[in-house]
């Protein structure tokens, strides 16, 4: 891939990774609409881990509460907010792994990955996203994350393996359903993505391993960077724009950008 294909790859994936509009949609339409090459799993797997260091840096003090209570918790006692919330994190993953897995070995994962699936799961959980950010609650904060909660979240991330769905729309989705302001559903859903980005680039690593060499190491660490600089810049915007707005302007983006894609796929 050149060096513009390589940034635009990025840049996609470091934006939309975060923002409730759907990174994997976009990357999978990116070949068909501009008529370029598939960026292949090796590009997948850096562009992910430039958007997973992101998040890591941006929440980095949740992050080491987070990792700080994993010995409690691995002693099997859950008595400080950090292993809460690792358990929580922990538990939250647990039906993503499972149901991506049995998606990949199945072979599913490229019947779904069509114009059509796309923009009718844009359209559709962009108008769910609505009606959870107007109706849902915002009494609850973050740090009143509860096992339960992150159960829900847990279960409702699994409908972010078909693309179009996204992972942090669906999850910010069910967050603002259960009563959790729109910041901290939005930090809640970016923290669940730590060790989900993590889990599916390394399911993806076993496949990249077979075909990596120089040019293509070469090509993944520089999308690995560009992701890496479009990621953290997203998500400081949208955490600051989330203080003032709503997510009305993704959900009018994901209406419009859904029923196009409709209509080039049936047309």
């Amino acid at each position: 891939m050149t060096l513009f294909q390589l940034l635009i790859v990025a840049v996609i994936q470091g934006v939309t990774e975060f923002l409730p509009v759907s990174s994997s949609g976009h990357l999978i339409l990116l070949p068909a609409l501009t008529g370029g090459p598939d960026q292949g799993l090796a590009i997948d797997v850096a562009v992910h881990v430039g958007t997973l260091l992101a998040v890591i840096l941006y929440f980095r003090a949740d992050v080491r509460i987070a990792v700080g209570g994993i010995g409690r918790l691995v002693r099997g006692r859950v008595d400080t907010p950090g292993a809460l919330l690792a358990l929580c994190l922990i538990v939250a993953t647990i039906p993503a792994v499972i149901v991506g897995f049995a998606i990949k070995v199945t072979g599913l994962d490229e019947a779904i990955r069509s114009v059509a699936v796309i923009g009718w799961t844009m359209l559709i959980f962009g108008l769910v996203l609505f009606w959870a950010d107007k109706t849902g609650d915002t009494k609850r904060v973050a740090e009143s994350w509860t096992l339960k909660h992150a159960i829900y979240m847990g279960l409702a991330q699994c409908l972010a393996l078909i693309p179009g769905t996204s992972r942090s729309g669906i999850t910010i989705t069910a967050a603002r359903q259960l009563g959790y302001g729109r910041e901290s559903a939005a930090k809640l859903s970016m923290l669940m993505s730590i060790p989900v980005i993590t889990a599916s680039g390394a399911l993806l690593s076993l496949d990249v391993l077979e075909q990596a060499n120089w040019a293509l190491a070469r090509d993944a660490g520089i999308a690995a960077a560009f992701a890496f600089v479009a990621a953290l810049g997203a998500l400081v915007l949208m955490m600051r724009l989330l203080r003032s707005i709503s997510f009305t302007p993704y959900v009018i983006y994901r209406v419009i950008f859904g029923i196009g894609l409709l209509i080039w796929a049936y047309t």
